[in-house]
């Protein structure tokens, strides 16, 4: 029996996707059905010398690299640009010059091709990864519980429906890949700071240092990272940085990572008690790539009867897979509506755009601008 979902005829396919939200720059083609026909990712290096996204060099690699890119997937599947169905971008949340950059781009290509553009809403994508065909055995059924970890984010949303979502609980502070990226900088790691830690991590003991939980054990699902990053920079204070032995920068990196996925587990516990009617626990974002999170995880649901889905680790991060799929989504429940096929060509990008709003959007016969 396939898990791809049924065709629908007249739905535009398939879609050409991009994705700028921050400092990856990446397409995608898809079909309706989920096949992934070609993707591409260009991660920028210009940041490293800061530690972190500088906006202006994303927004200016973006536009640099985009169409190179366009063209390379294109080449990659064996199509024409006639041959894309509906063009779709992120157009919010993230920095605003590289969604400027992305979304106009794509909408000049869906006017010269006179296809619908699909505004795709970063959050929303990556909520709806894990029912790509494939990486759920079931295919990711709604009601779901999400755990949203990147650099930017950390949130527990009940995804209720395409459109429909609820936040539980989210982060007071520092999101769980930003605290990653600020301890790998004390430890003098790379950028991004979650692979780097999680490698060093591996050569250390994840008991060597007594670290704090933050709001473990108090009511809801909220999170709090930043008394976590400030321990590790107190155990850090009496070596000098240049002569840190290896063996105490390991121990820290491990007993770092085992606090964060303690922190996230009686979180993620909390988020359920909260969620009765969850059908499964999904991951997503940068840090849901983190292989120790993911044991966690998968150990939680599998104790309360639950599957855990998290998407491969290509697909944790920034892409414009998830954009595409996002698109296709919106499309197929706006025709199961009886809707017209959104066509978003004037919805302007936005640095914020609550998932509370995209409701609204498969509400009416017009998606708001």
């Amino acid at each position: 029996m396939s898990l791809r979902p049924a065709p629908i005829p007249d739905l535009p396919s398939p879609v050409l996707a991009i994705e700028s939200s921050c400092d990856d720059t990446a397409c995608a083609i898809v079909g309706a059905d989920g096949t992934i026909m070609a993707e591409a990712t260009l991660s920028q290096s210009g940041h490293v010398p800061f530690g972190g996204v500088v906006p202006e060099i994303a927004a200016r690699a973006h536009l640099g690299a985009l169409p190179a890119l366009v063209r390379d997937v294109l080449a990659r599947a064996g199509m024409r640009p006639g041959d894309i169905g509906a063009v779709a971008a992120s157009c919010g949340p993230g920095l605003i010059g590289g969604l400027i950059v992305g979304a106009n781009f794509a909408k000049g290509l869906a006017i010269a091709l006179e296809r619908p553009f699909i505004a795709v809403n970063h959050i929303e994508a990556h909520a709806l990864t894990a029912r790509l065909p494939g990486i759920a055995p079931d295919g990711a059924p709604f009601p779901y519980l999400l755990l949203l970890v990147s650099g930017g984010h950390c949130q527990c949303i009940a995804v209720e429906g395409v459109g429909r979502y609820r936040r539980l609980g989210g982060t007071i502070d520092d999101a769980a890949g930003e605290a990653f990226d600020k301890v790998a900088k004390m430890l003098g790691l790379g950028w991004p700071g979650g692979p780097a830690v999680e490698a060093l991590a591996r050569e250390g003991d994840p008991a060597a240092f007594a670290l704090p939980r933050p709001l473990m054990g108090r009511a809801g699902c909220d999170f709090s990272f930043s008394g976590l990053k400030t321990a590790v920079a107190q155990k850090l204070a009496p070596y000098d940085r240049d002569a840190l032995p290896h063996g105490v920068a390991a121990g820290l990196a491990a007993s770092f990572q085992l606090a964060v996925s303690d922190i996230v587990a009686d979180r993620i516990g909390h988020a359920l008690d909260m969620m009765p009617d969850a059908r499964g626990l999904v991951a997503a974002g940068g840090v849901a790539a983190n292989t120790v999170l993911r044991a966690r995880l998968t150990d939680i649901a599998h104790a309360r009867g639950l599957p855990f889905a998290a998407p491969p680790l290509r697909l944790c991060t920034d892409n414009a897979v998830m954009v595409a799929w996002a698109a296709i989504e919106t499309m197929r429940e706006a025709v199961a509506r009886g809707l017209p096929i959104p066509d978003d060509i004037a919805l302007r990008p936005r640095p914020r755009w609550p998932l509370g709003e995209m409701a609204a959007r498969l509400a009416a016969p017009q998606a708001g601008t």
